[in-house]
Order: structure tokens, then C-alpha cells, then sequence
């Protein structure tokens, strides 16, 4: 690989990393949400600076070609955060269900209230 190859993932990871470091700063992105996204960036960091780790690490794994691997990363990182994204979409479904039901309760009972006030005021 060139040295535009290096300096271009260095520069991708440190991008990651710093709109990442940014959204949480600014409070427009959670730490439970963010997890993933750093770690993606620090692995890609590190693989950037120290390319030889990739080649070993894809040896050692059996892994054809070292650019394999970072797909199969990345594709497994992305998957964990729809997972984690799923499961999170799925209790604020719950809860929205659970204070619609509340909500349906509560003006049932105002009307109630409302009609026997009405009905004791004639």
C-alpha cells in the first residue's frame, strides 16, 4: 500500500473519531449510542498506524486477504448497532404504547369527572 493509502485511513479514523467526540460534546449523540462508533474509530486508528497488525491478524485468523477482514469488522460493528438500535426501538415502542393507554385512561376519567360535575350543577 502507498503512504496516501496510510495517511488517508489515519486521517478517515481521526475524522470518526473527532464528529464522534463532537456529537457527544454537544450532547446530539448518547455514550450508549457511541460505543460502537469509537470503537470502530480507534481500531481503524490503530490498524492506520500500525498496518502490519491487519496482515497479522488476518494470517492468523486464516483470512485471504487483510481488506476481508476489515469488511467482515465493519459489517459486524454495523451489525451490533442495528441490534443495539432494535432493541432500543423496541422499548421506546413499549413505553409509547404504555403512555398512550395512560394518556386514553386519564380522559376517560376527565369526561367522567366532567359529566357528574355537569350533572350535579343542574
Amino acid at each position: 500500500m502507498s503512504i496516501t493509502s496510510y495517511i488517508f485511513g489515519i486521517v478517515a479514523a481521526l475524522a470518526t473519531l473527532f464528529v464522534v467526540i463532537e456529537m457527544l460534546r454537544r450532547r446530539r449523540l448518547r455514550e450508549r449510542h457511541a460505543i460502537w462508533w469509537l470503537i470502530a474509530g480507534i481500531l481503524a486508528l490503530i490498524i492506520g498506524v500500525f498496518p502490519t497488525i491487519l496482515a497479522w491478524l488476518a494470517e492468523l485468523l486464516g483470512v485471504g486477504a487483510p481488506t476481508n477482514l476489515v469488511f467482515f469488522v465493519s459489517i459486524a460493528i454495523l451489525f451490533l448497532v442495528c441490534i443495539q438500535h432494535s432493541s432500543e426501538l423496541t422499548d421506546l415502542e413499549s413505553k409509547t404504547r404504555v403512555l398512550a393507554e395512560m394518556s386514553a385512561l386519564q380522559d376517560l376519567r376527565l369526561r367522567e369527572l366532567e359529566t357528574a360535575s355537569s350533572e350535579d350543577g343542574r
